[in-house]
C-alpha cells in the first residue's frame, strides 16, 4: 500500500475539479478522481512519478454511484475530500423537465451529503482530515432563471458552515469554496450560452482552484474567490431577495446576451 496521503476529488473531469487534482498531485497526494464522464485522458494528464491515480466514472447523484466511489478507496484512509461535483440548469422553472431539475438536486445536495457523511465519520474517528466543498456565490442570490441551482448552493453554503461548526473540536476542517462565474463547461451544460452571464468574461478555473486549495490547507471556514464576487456577496446581505432576483434575471434570462 502507498505511504502517500490520499485525496478524493469529485467533479474532476474538467474545470475547477481538474485543476484542484493537479494541485493535489503537486503536493504529493495519491488520487481518486470521479466524474459522470470518462476520465482516462484526465488521469493520464495528472500522472506523476510514484503517484497512484484511480479514476471512477459514476453518477454521483445516485447512492450506487457514491457506493462505487467509496469502494475505490478499498478501506484506505481519505486524508482530503474535495466535494466538487455539481451542475446547473438554466431557463424558467416551469420550462424545466422534472428529471433534469431532480438530477441537479440529487447531484448538488443528496450525493454530496451521501459522500460527506461516511468520509467524515472516518476522519473524525482518526482525529484528522480536510474537506473542501464547492459552494457558490450563487447561494447568496435569488436565482431567477437558475432557481434550482442557486437554491442547492444556498443549501451547500449553509450546510458547510454548520457541519464545520459541529466538528470544530474534532481535528477535521471544513472549507467552503464560493466561486463566481468561472470559465468551465458549466454554462454549456446548463443551457445558458445565450445569456449575458454565459457570454461574459469569467474567472480562470486554475485561479479558483488555488484559492480553494490554499484555504482548505489553512483550515479556513469559507473563501470567496475574487474581489468582484466578494463585493457581490456583501451586497446580497443588504439588498432584498426581490432585488437580487431582478439583478440575476438580467444576467441569466434566456436571450439576455443580445440585450444592452
Amino acid at each position: 500500500m502507498s505511504m502517500r496521503k490520499l485525496a478524493l476529488i469529485t467533479g474532476a473531469s474538467s474545470g475547477i475539479g481538474r485543476d484542484i487534482a493537479r494541485l493535489a498531485v503537486a503536493d504529493g497526494y495519491d488520487l481518486i478522481i470521479a466524474a459522470d464522464e470518462p476520465l482516462i485522458e484526465v488521469a493520464a494528464g495528472l500522472s506523476g512519478e510514484g503517484v497512484d491515480i484511480q479514476a471512477v466514472e459514476a453518477d454521483l447523484a445516485t447512492p450506487g454511484g457514491i457506493a462505487e466511489l467509496l469502494a475505490a478507496a478499498s478501506g484506505r484512509p481519505i486524508d482530503v475530500l474535495v466535494a466538487n461535483a455539481g451542475h446547473g440548469l438554466g431557463h424558467g422553472f416551469l420550462d424545466q423537465n422534472v428529471a433534469a431539475w431532480r438530477h441537479v438536486i440529487d447531484t448538488n445536495i443528496t450525493g454530496t451529503l451521501l459522500l460527506l457523511q461516511p468520509v467524515l465519520k472516518h476522519m473524525v474517528a482518526r482525529g484528522q482530515g480536510k474537506v473542501l466543498i464547492t459552494g457558490s456565490v450563487a447561494g447568496h442570490l435569488a436565482g431567477s432563471f437558475q432557481a434550482v441551482y442557486n437554491g442547492t448552493k444556498a443549501f451547500i453554503d449553509s450546510f458547510a458552515a454548520a457541519i464545520g461548526n459541529e466538528l470544530k473540536h474534532s481535528g477535521v476542517t471544513i472549507t467552503c469554496l464560493k466561486p463566481g462565474a468561472t470559465d468551465t463547461n458549466f454554462f454549456a451544460r446548463a443551457g445558458m450560452l445565450d445569456t449575458k452571464v454565459g457570454q461574459a468574461k469569467k474567472d480562470d478555473p486554475a485561479d479558483v482552484a488555488i484559492t480553494g486549495w490554499e484555504a482548505m490547507k489553512n483550515g479556513e471556514h469559507s473563501v470567496v474567490h475574487g474581489l468582484k464576487n466578494k463585493v457581490q456577496v456583501l451586497a446580497s446581505g443588504i439588498l432584498s431577495e426581490a432585488t437580487t432576483a431582478e439583478m440575476h434575471r438580467k444576467q441569466a434570462e434566456p436571450g439576455s446576451s443580445g440585450s444592452n
